[in-house]
């Protein structure tokens, strides 16, 4: 009997030919998706530091220059050209002193028209006080003629009743007598309480002429000393800067043509990054170095108004003792943010740009592998160390601009 025999297929052939070349490739695939991905560097074309446990100062440092402590513009009161010009721009003047005079013809004129009807009104409320016056004295003189009256009249009644009495006087007469005298008396009173009434109200009306006169008076000097506004004036004792005018210009009225500097006392002012606006306060103390010595300064004006990216803070320099300073002459500020703490400090380097502080390369012998950290404040010198790295790390601080793709540094 035949034997049937069964063929090998060429499927079974393919797949175990096909399964080894699978894992390889896959195992090839494998290793290059978690192979980390590395890089071989120079040592010294990297800077390397050390993490440390020391004492963290949050300070900032920054330029500040000096400035005097006050200063005054100098406005153009009244505008017109400049006539004549007295000092010149850094000179030192006193309080009052002249600088530049300003001409201006129809100012003048109105001012002069001004000056005049104040005057004419002046002399007219005068005229009026003099005739209240005038009127008192012409009352004066009735009441002392009807006094006059009335004392013939009460004579001749005394006279007149002891006559009528012994019956010498007749009875017509002393009737008359005695009539004359009751008008003569009624008479007098009608008339003093009438020159009462009237010196009482030209009181009240000389009064209120004094009070105009005195605002005309007022007004009047006002006038002459706007007059001579054309000539300006230092307004305090001091040094003149930005004092420039020119002979012939002509200024309108509030222009500033200078400032005065007074040097009894400067201040420190800078302009800082607006980073920084929420740590600054008024009162904050710094240092500064001056003639070799340390030099305490204090933060006293703050002013919020962000510009172009920067605010401005002013400092004053908290010895009293007066220093030899100029303007314009310029400082290093170490200003104090915080007390001093013991914590892991890193020293600042360009790593920070590419990483953002997120992440570090941590050196081990001859590797750098990457790692997460954590930082917190700054100073101009250190990064305050809150996670990621020990104390005696040794880390890369130099930029990765090269390698921030890069998992793995080989150290040759």
């Amino acid at each position: 009997m035949d034997t049937i025999i069964t063929r090998k297929t060429n499927k079974n052939k393919y797949l175990l030919i096909g399964l080894p070349i699978i894992l390889l490739f896959g195992y090839v695939i494998f290793t290059s998706a978690t192979k980390k991905r590395s890089l071989t560097i120079k040592k010294d074309e990297i800077t390397i530091k050390t993490v440390e446990n020391d004492f963290f100062e949050d300070f900032m440092s920054f330029q500040a220059k000096a400035a005097p402590l006050h200063s005054m513009l100098i406005n153009i009161i009244e505008g017109g050209a400049v006539q004549e010009i007295f000092v010149e721009n850094g000179d030192r003047v006193t309080k009052g002193q002249p600088l530049a005079r300003l001409y201006n013809p129809n100012a003048e004129l109105a001012y002069m028209q001004q000056e005049t009807a104040i005057i004419e009104q002046i002399n007219n409320l005068n005229k009026a006080k003099l005739d209240l016056r005038n009127q008192e004295l012409n009352l004066g003189k009735d009441l002392l003629s009807i006094e006059h009256d009335y004392l013939d009249a009460k004579n001749l009644y005394d006279l007149n009743k002891k006559l009528f009495e012994q019956e010498i006087l007749s009875n017509n007469e002393w009737e008359k007598t005695k009539e004359n005298y009751r008008f003569q008396k009624e008479r007098m009173s009608i008339i003093k309480q009438s020159v009462k009434k009237e010196k009482q109200a030209n009181q009240i009306q000389i009064g209120q002429l004094n009070q105009s006169i005195t605002i005309m008076d007022k007004s009047l000097d006002i006038l002459r000393i706007n007059k001579k506004n054309f000539l300006i004036t230092a307004p305090l004792s001091g040094r003149l800067s930005s004092f420039e005018p020119i002979l012939g210009k002509t200024y309108v009225q509030n222009t500033s043509i200078g400032t005065i500097d007074d040097r009894n006392g400067y201040k420190l002012v800078a302009d800082l990054d607006e980073f920084y606006l929420a740590r600054i306060a008024i009162g904050q103390k710094g240092a500064v170095d001056f003639d070799n010595k340390i030099i305490e300064v204090q933060i006293t004006k703050l002013n919020p108004e962000i510009k172009n990216g920067r605010f401005q803070v002013e400092l004053d320099f908290v010895s009293s003792k007066k220093l030899d300073l100029r303007q314009g002459l310029s400082f290093g500020v170490k200003l104090n943010l915080s007390e001093k703490t013991k914590t892991k400090v890193l020293s600042k380097g360009s790593f920070y740009e590419e990483t953002n502080g997120k992440w570090i390369f941590v050196v081990n012998g001859n590797k750098a592998e990457r790692r997460k950290i954590k930082l917190g404040r700054e100073n101009p010198l250190y990064y305050e160390v809150l996670g990621g790295l020990k104390a005696n790390e040794k880390v890369i601080t130099s930029s990765y601009k090269d390698y921030a793709a890069i998992e793995v540094l080989n150290l040759d």
